[in-house]
Parts: structure tokens; C-alpha cells; sequence
């Protein structure tokens, strides 16, 4: 209670949650288009690459100039390229779209920064709880989403999506007044600004290849199922109710991770939830359009959404050089290698069905599962991850 009480945890979960609805909005608003499979892949490829690839710029640029430009720049930057896809047709459309991305690299890496922060402070030292409750923030983002931007463009059209951008202005203000400090991160004790790794190459690896698996599976639900839902018939506002609960059961299950990743060994804890996702996943390519989804597909979200937080604490750990660019290296690493995946089934959905698809996403999951179980924190980094931090960190 006392983190969700915190004003500059709360501006930055909101932060979180707008720049997140924004980036939910685009496999409905492309579905809504009429893009194929491979047309959805690949602008959705471009888009995340767009954000992953640049997110250890910012996060570097971030440790060394301060939280608040990059922070509260983000959102407003995201706000006024949304603005360009909605009202601007055609292929300038789409690349104010893309161009939007930037907006979300640029926040991602200073607000996971901040999250982390607050938990050690507020929380006495219980960083991935208070790094689980940020990124619920923004998948509660991913939720709402797809749900009102299917609501929107089936009752409304195209041109009422400007409400978002309207809603996001306030937000980037409130986050540039939090940060107007722009207290620099704190750095680990004996970390010069130098960019080393600080864990064995096997963990390195590991952490990398679960990641991997985690990221492609969720890329292959979240853009590919609203096209999925389309082709039975559905409209706009079906779809994309079904996409946001996916990010829900998502968000639910980051909280629940990062509880238990606290609790108890976090390689135990993400081996189960990815395990115990290929259940649901597999369910669904077998039934077809059911109202049972609407129980599998939040059950699966939450599964794989719940690893995601502790991906993130165990890579803050093992590269030097700030907070931020680590955090910018593991996100940016996440995001892109679930986009490559995504790239492949594009094709292979067109070929083979969607079903096809969640039987290799079930799969995938299941090969992540004893991985994450081989995922031994290394004791040699000389990082205490429940270090407090200074009273100037504090503030920040």
C-alpha cells in the first residue's frame, strides 16, 4: 500500500499503462485495416524493433542525464505520432505509427528504473513485487487496449481514436512535474559507468533463451489472434475484447509472479507458470471458436505474462554500466527476439491455420519450462539485490 500511495510510482505505473494502450492498439487498428498475416508480422515487426533496438540508447542516455525528458518526452512523443496514424492515411500513416515507437523506448527503460527504485525504498527491498506491479500497470495497458480501441472503431470509426492521445497529454505532464528533480541512478557499489557482464556465460545464455521462448509465444497470441477471431466473423469490438483479456489474465499473473519470485527461487516460479501455460494454449487449438475462451485465453496470459518481471530483476543484475541500460538491454533484447519468432509465423499462420500456431506456441512454452529450472542466480556479481539506495537515490 504504501508503493500504490507513492505519487511518483503511481505517475510512473500511469505512464506505464498509456504508453502501453497505445502499443495495444495496433494489432486491432491494423486487423481493423484489412492487413494479412504476413502484413500484420511485418509492420508489427518493424514497430518493435523500432522500440526494442533503441531502448539501451535511452536507458544509457538515461543514466547519464537524468529520468525526466526521456520519462515524460516518451509519452508526449507517443501521443503526438498516434495523433499522425489516426488522422493520416495510407503509408504515412503507418510510419507515424512506427515513428510512435520511439516514445515507448524512450519510457520504458527510466520507468523500470524508477519501479525498481520505489520497491527497494518503499517496499524494504522487494524490487521485482514493485517491478511486477509496473509492468501490471501496463498490461492492464495491454487490456484495455485492444478492448476500447475494438469499441471505438466498431461504434465510432477511426477518427475517434484521438481520445487517447487526449487522455496520455495530462499523464506526460504529471510525469515531467514527479521527475522534475531529475535525480541521476543510483550505481552498484563499484560500478564505474563501464558496460561489463557480471554472470557466467551458461546464465547468460539460459536467461536469453527463455526470454526468447516467453516473448515469441505471447507475440504469437497478442498480434495474431485478433486476425484469428476476424476470419470466424467477428467484429471489431469481439476481437479486441478477446485481445485485452489476454493482456488481463497477463497482468493478473505479473503481479502473482512477482510476488512468488520474492517468496520463494525464481527459476522455480517461471519454470511452473510456463509449464502450466501450454494447457491452455494447446486447449484452444483445439476447440476453435468456443465461449471457453474467454477463460483459456486469460488463463494463458497469465501463465506467460507472470515470468516477465523476473526476466527482467535477474538481467538488472548482470550488466554494469547503469540500471537503466540494463534494463534497456534485457527489454529491448525481449521485445525483439519475440518479434523475429513473430515474423516466422506470420507465414506459417497463412499456410498452416492458426491451430497449427498454438500447437508450436504450446511447444515453445513447454521447451522454456526446464530451462527457466536451470536458471541459478549467480552469487559471484557482488550485487545485493535488496540493497537500499542513498538518500539522493531515494528521492529519485
Amino acid at each position: 500500500m504504501p508503493l500504490l500511495f507513492d505519487s511518483l510510482f503511481s505517475s510512473i505505473a500511469a505512464s506505464h499503462f498509456i504508453v502501453d494502450v497505445f502499443n495495444a492498439s495496433r494489432p486491432v487498428l491494423l486487423t481493423y485495416l484489412g492487413l494479412t498475416e504476413t502484413q500484420i508480422a511485418l509492420y508489427s515487426a518493424i514497430y518493435v524493433w523500432v522500440s526494442a533496438l533503441t531502448q539501451p540508447f535511452f536507458g544509457w542516455m538515461s543514466d547519464r542525464a537524468g529520468p525526466r525528458w526521456l520519462a515524460a518526452g516518451g509519452v508526449l512523443w507517443m501521443t503526438v505520432f498516434f495523433t499522425g496514424a489516426v488522422f493520416i492515411p495510407g503509408t504515412w500513416g503507418l510510419l507515424c505509427l512506427i515513428v510512435a515507437a520511439l516514445g515507448s523506448s524512450a519510457f520504458h527503460p527510466v520507468g523500470t528504473v524508477q519501479a525498481t527504485l520505489q520497491g527497494r525504498h518503499r517496499l524494504q527491498g522487494r524490487e521485482t513485487t514493485a517491478t511486477s506491479l509496473f509492468f501490471t500497470a501496463g498490461q492492464l495497458g495491454h487490456f484495455i487496449g485492444p478492448v476500447i480501441t475494438g469499441f471505438i472503431l466498431a461504434r465510432m470509426g477511426l477518427p475517434a481514436l484521438i481520445i487517447l492521445p487526449l487522455v496520455s497529454i495530462p499523464i506526460g505532464l504529471s510525469i515531467a512535474y514527479q521527475l522534475r528533480q531529475n535525480h541521476p541512478h543510483p550505481k552498484v557499489k563499484g560500478d564505474d559507468g563501464k558496460i561489463r557482464l557480471q554472470a557466467a556465460w551458461s546464465f547468460i545464455l539460459l536467461l536469453a533463451a527463455v526470454a526468447t521462448l516467453q516473448s515469441w509465444s505471447q507475440a504469437n497470441m497478442i498480434n495474431f489472434f485478433p486476425k484469428y477471431l476476424k476470419d470466424f466473423g467477428l467484429s471489431a469490438q469481439t476481437y479486441g475484447n478477446m485481445a485485452g483479456l489476454f493482456m488481463g489474465g497477463s497482468a493478473l499473473g505479473n503481479v502473482i509472479g512477482g510476488y512468488l519470485g520474492d517468496r520463494f527461487t525464481k527459476r522455480k516460479v517461471a519454470s511452473a507458470a510456463l509449464l502450466f501455460a501450454a494447457v491452455p494454449i494447446y486447449i484452444m487449438s483445439r476447440i476453435g471458436w468456443s465461449p471457453w475462451l474467454y477463460v483459456l485465453i486469460p488463463l494463458a496470459g497469465a501463465c506467460t505474462g507472470s515470468v516477465h518481471s523476473i526476466m527482467v530483476v535477474l538481467a538488472q543484475r548482470i550488466v554494469s554500466g547503469g540500471m537503466a541500460l540494463a534494463s534497456g538491454l534485457i527489454l529491448g533484447f525481449i521485445f525483439s527476439s519475440g518479434v523475429l519468432g513473430m515474423l516466422l509465423t506470420g507465414p506459417l499462420a497463412e499456410q498452416y491455420g492458426f491451430p497449427a500456431v498454438l500447437v508450436m506456441t504450446a511447444g515453445l512454452v513447454l521447451v522454456a519450462s526446464p530451462l527457466a529450472w536451470m536458471l541459478r542466480e549467480e552469487r559471484r556479481t557482488g550485487i545485493n539485490p535488496r540493497a537500499i539506495p542513498t538518500k539522493s537515490a531515494q528521492a529519485d
